[in-house]
């Protein structure tokens, strides 16, 4: 599934960049409208991420041109324009969604979730295997040998992340802002908590590695 962010806050940009790409996305970002709609133009989106106010072309009048592509992506608006009117234009100029800002990137990621799964062909999904783990990212499920493993959404994004990098080491910094976000606070043990709880359920068909004072790998051999 690959997702187009058009964002004029570097800050947003490389937030959501970072958590949609530990969620399993492909992502492209544009700074502006104009360059989003050649971005949009050149490749073809399951998704765009559309901030209204943008310089130059402004988010409105991207919404209208990305309507004209054939096929059209659907769009989720993202901005801090909350008022009911801009709202109501944005949904009759087709817009799938509206999240204002600031948001919540959980709940973001389930709306994206909504659409993509509307957009989706029947059986179509994104597989990755390391060893004997299997995560199907679209469905969020996890097999491990031939046992399904539940997982809560935090783990199963450390997971992913330990999977789709599997025999690499992953820092705790590193896995903290992928998976929590930019705001968390570095000094806190939830990787190291959520680690423990992926090793008591996974078992030792999908042994993680601790590195001393470096990170996490997960030996895929």
């Amino acid at each position: 599934m690959r997702i187009l962010v058009i964002d004029d806050e570097p800050r947003i940009l490389g937030f959501l960049a970072r958590g949609l790409t530990a969620e399993g996305y492909a992502v492209d970002v544009a700074a502006n409208g104009a360059e989003g709609l050649r971005a949009a133009r050149r490749e073809r989106y399951d998704l765009v991420l559309l901030d209204l106010l943008l310089p130059g072309v402004d988010g409105l009048s991207v919404l209208q041109a990305l309507e004209r592509l054939s096929p059209a992506p659907p769009v989720v608006i993202v901005s801090a324009r909350s008022d009911l009117p801009t709202k109501l234009r944005g949904f009759g100029l087709g817009a799938a969604d509206y999240v204002s800002k600031p948001f919540s990137f959980d709940e973001l990621l389930a709306r994206v979730r909504v659409q993509l799964r509307k957009s989706r062909p029947p059986g179509d999904g994104h597989v990755i295997q390391a060893g004997n783990v299997m995560l199907d990212v679209a469905r969020r499920q996890v097999q491990v040998a031939s046992a399904v493993v539940h997982l809560s959404d935090r783990e199963f994004r450390v997971l992913h992340q330990l999977v789709e990098h599997a025999g690499e080491v992953l820092s705790r910094e590193r896995l903290l802002s992928e998976v929590w976000g930019y705001h968390f606070d570095p000094g806190s043990n939830v990787v190291d908590v959520c680690i423990r709880r992926l090793r008591k359920k996974l078992g030792a068909d999908a042994p993680i590695e601790t590195v001393r004072h470096v990170g996490y790998r997960l030996i895929a051999a």
